[in-house]
């Protein structure tokens, strides 16, 4: 992600072009946006309602609405049926990937020394399997962890000990590289199994979950930073002989899809007609649950927003064509919102002037993060005009004297694609697996020390897992987003750089194709 957005950088600079995003709370603020329609429109009970259509889906489903599964089908249905109804122009995109899940819960049993069950889980598109053997760590565990992440445990060949005879079991600890990374490295030097653990860093030391991204032939599994380190500890004074049990489906053909929705214009002709606006958040759950936070609570908010732009008619004010999308396969690597970038041609590609994503806007114990469009928080900025993206997300909130907080675009969530292809992007985020820091807490309540979302990815992610303030605040702020770029004249780069931002579109198409490798 950071080499295809260093390459898209590189073009603008190279070109000669001052693309550079004016001040967009000038043009795009509550004040002038005029989106109280929209916002006092979207509400939290409509959007509740949807959510617990979600949960009644995934109860009737076996507890999960993943991709590749009947709960995310009938999820897509209900999305659907609910658009077409609105009067939008509903497409089911529907496209394969590797399906994994855990049939039954993994364990982790330490032998010798200590004889203990470890708290464990099964990492996604592990192997299956019944694996006893010895313990062996890689050779740059990193013990204590330094302040900021940097171990790279497990992500070169070299890291790994010669395998012994008899059968073992590689102790890898997270950093750097992907799990896949290390993983596949871990098989390759003859390990039959593998414990993956946390880095150690605050926010990583619980208990490691995640997705290798693609099948693995041994089992993987993951454990806190606490646990890990113990093993090693354990290991560096004598050999430790432990158990590890997968259970795992995999199916590298399975089928899900996107559903995508376009506001029909009803003949009107839209001024800005080459300037789609991409209002996007995933609707698959993990399959450990139900996911109504991550993801149905984006996935409701914006199914509010497009029935409520189609009950006001404001097809009448549109600037640019609005089109919302709701990605399947989020959970197994962003695939949906991948297949969807990747398989446009260059001109449909060319047209899509921002991306707009919502995942988890109702975090129990939450934060009111931003998508961090200009940089200004350490990491990568996004493409030319994530930035005043940024702008209208924080000059909305600041309105209502509501604090926000940066986010890095770290390709956690559907965004990625659209920046890797240069496109500009924003959105909001309520918090995961993270913990809530003092300072947060003082600024927007809730608990210190605790994580954002305690039920992450887990079963408990239910209904019961929501603030019903978090939806009321960062529904208005998308609803407000989405209403300020579909609606402004000005548009993101103002009319000063219009021509400009014209020329930049037609150069970044030409660098497409190499951006979303």
């Amino acid at each position: 992600m950071r080499r295809t957005l260093a390459i898209v950088a590189a073009v603008v600079v190279t070109s000669g072009l001052a693309i550079t995003a004016p001040a967009v709370a000038d043009q795009n603020s509550s004040k002038k946006s005029n989106s109280t329609s929209l916002t006092k429109a979207v509400t939290v009970n409509g959007i509740l309602q949807h959510l617990r259509q979600l949960q009644t889906i995934a109860d009737r489903n076996e507890g999960t609405r993943a991709s590749g599964l009947p709960g995310h089908t009938a999820s897509a249905d209900y999305v659907a049926k609910k658009l077409r109804k609105a009067g939008y122009k509903v497409t089911r995109q529907k496209f394969t990937f590797a399906f994994s899940r855990e049939l039954e819960p993994a364990t982790l049993t330490e032998i010798s020394p200590t004889a203990q069950e470890i708290e464990t889980a099964t990492l996604d598109y592990s192997g299956s399997g019944d694996v006893t053997g010895t313990v062996v760590p890689t050779n740059d565990l990193v013990l204590p962890p330094s302040p900021e992440p940097s171990s790279n445990s497990g992500c070169e060949a070299e890291d790994f000990e010669p395998a012994p005879d008899e059968p073992a079991i590689a102790l890898i600890q997270r950093g750097t590289c992907t799990f896949e990374t290390k993983a596949v490295n871990a098989a390759a030097a003859g390990y039959e199994a593998a414990i993956v653990f946390n880095e150690g860093q605050p926010g990583r030391d619980e208990l490691l979950t995640g997705t290798l991204g693609n099948p693995v032939p041994i089992p993987v599994v993951g454990v806190s930073f606490a646990d890990g380190a113990a093993l090693a500890d354990e290991a560096g004074d004598g050999p430790v002989t432990a158990q590890v049990v997968t259970s795992t489906e995999v199916d590298m053909n399975r089928e899900t899809e996107n559903v995508i929705a376009d506001l029909p214009t009803k003949g009107k002709k839209v001024k800005n007609s080459d300037q789609v606006v991409v209002v996007g958040a995933h609707l698959d759950s993990v399959a450990a649950g139900p996911g109504i936070n991550d993801n149905g609570s984006g996935s409701a908010a914006i199914l509010e927003i497009a029935e409520e732009m189609s009950d006001l008619k404001l097809t009448k004010k549109l600037q640019r064509p609005v089109r919302f999308a709701f990605w399947g396969a989020e959970e197994a690597g962003l695939l949906g919102s991948e297949h969807y970038v990747t398989t446009l041609s260059d001109a449909r590609r060319a047209k899509i002037y921002a991306n707009l994503n919502f995942d988890m806007l109702g975090s129990p114990n939450y934060v009111r993060f931003v998508y961090d469009g200009d940089g200004s928080n350490g990491g990568d900025s996004g493409p030319p005009g994530s930035a005043a993206i940024e702008s209208v997300f924080n000059d909305y909130f600041d309105s209502k004297g509501l604090a926000t907080e940066p986010t890095d675009f770290d390709g956690r969530s559907d965004y990625g694609p659209f920046i890797a292809a240069g496109i500009p992007a924003g959105g909001l985020f309520s918090g995961a697996e993270g913990v809530k820091t003092d300072e947060e807490a003082v600024a927007y309540g809730g608990t210190a020390g605790a994580p954002y979302d305690s039920c992450y990815h887990q079963a408990c992610d239910t209904i019961n897992n929501l603030s019903a303030t978090a939806l009321q605040e960062l529904g208005d702020g998308a609803a407000h987003a989405v209403y300020a770029l579909t609606m402004s004249k000005a548009g993101l780069f103002g009319d000063a750089n219009r021509k400009a931002a014209k020329v930049s579109a037609k150069q970044l198409k030409q660098y497409s194709s190499e951006a979303t490798r």
